[in-house]
């Protein structure tokens, strides 16, 4: 099959976890019209990947990547999670280092979240140690954890342009940007996701039900709702660097929380624009309640 022309395809991005990655698989990803990659590195330490069940090292990512540019795919995005058990200021800054050696276009940062289900979630909530329960670190390190990345990645050249998300001029990642601009996309196969604009649905997170209800002749979508698009401007745009631009309805109608907002020094004005300050980025979830009925 031939190569789908570029121009035909805005973004194609398709996850893969590191040491998974083949010359066969890569070439066969291109064809298919796949021009952006998503490795799921989490650490770039390799005592700390081992703890997450990760068995790939430094070298697996830098074996990926050579794969991936001969296949013709050089637009790749590294994640990384910030406060993994037993992860220290020390080791967050050598993945971070290696991370801007490796020079992709494109790197997230996540917080570590832990499911209170888990092994580690139930011992971390009894106060145990097992399961690295004991290895956590603490809400402040991680808001420090995060600080650290925006600093040694922008210095990288890679740049906050939403709060998880950093990239080069132009690597910005396009099938996200559509979600913080509230654009219409569609969501096809299990568990899910779209929005037309004005309401959003889900389908089935059960491989059964979603088999079941496509051969019934039934629609897959679930749990079909309205949307406040006035709050969603606010809570969902304001995740952006560049912020938003809210209409002159949306100025009075939260006016209170805006003013709030900047008297905290977690919002700033910048004559139409309202955004997020350094400081709001590490309370952004406390600020979006803000903005919510």
């Amino acid at each position: 099959m031939d190569l789908i022309p570029s121009d035909q395809l805005a973004e194609v991005t398709l996850e893969a976890a590191p040491g998974t990655i083949t010359n066969e698989k890569a070439q066969a990803w291109r064809r298919c019209g796949v021009n952006r990659v998503s490795l799921g590195v989490q650490s770039l330490v390799t005592e700390e990947a081992r703890r997450t069940g990760r068995k790939h090292t430094p070298e697996t990512v830098v074996h990926d990547l050579k794969i991936l540019d001969d296949a013709g795919i050089t637009n790749v995005n590294l994640d990384l999670i910030a406060g993994l058990p037993g992860q220290t200021f020390d080791s967050w800054r050598k993945s971070l280092d290696c991370l801007t050696r490796l020079e992709p276009a494109h790197a997230s940062v996540y917080l570590f979240e832990m499911d209170e289900e888990s092994r580690l979630g139930r011992e971390a909530l009894l106060g145990g140690v097992r399961y690295g329960a004991g290895l956590l670190p603490n809400e402040e390190a991680m808001a420090e954890f995060y600080e650290i990345a925006v600093e040694s990645l922008a210095a990288g050249g890679l740049h906050r342009y939403e709060i998880s998300n950093f990239a080069r001029p132009s690597c910005e990642s396009r099938h996200n940007l559509k979600y913080w601009r509230l654009e219409p996309y569609l969501g096809f196969g299990v568990d899910a996701h779209s929005f037309d604009g004005s309401t959003r649905w889900s389908n089935p997170d059960s491989v059964e039900e979603y088999v079941e209800r496509v051969l019934s002749g039934r629609s897959p979508a679930l749990d079909a709702s309205l949307t406040d698009p006035q709050e969603e401007h606010f809570f969902v745009g304001l995740r952006q660097a560049e912020g938003i631009k809210p209409s002159a309805r949306e100025w009075l109608r939260f006016n209170g929380a805006i003013e709030r907002g900047i008297r905290a020094g977690v919002l700033e004005r910048d004559d139409s624009i309202l955004r997020l300050t350094s400081r709001g980025f590490l309370v952004s979830n406390e600020i979006f309640q803000e903005f919510i009925s």
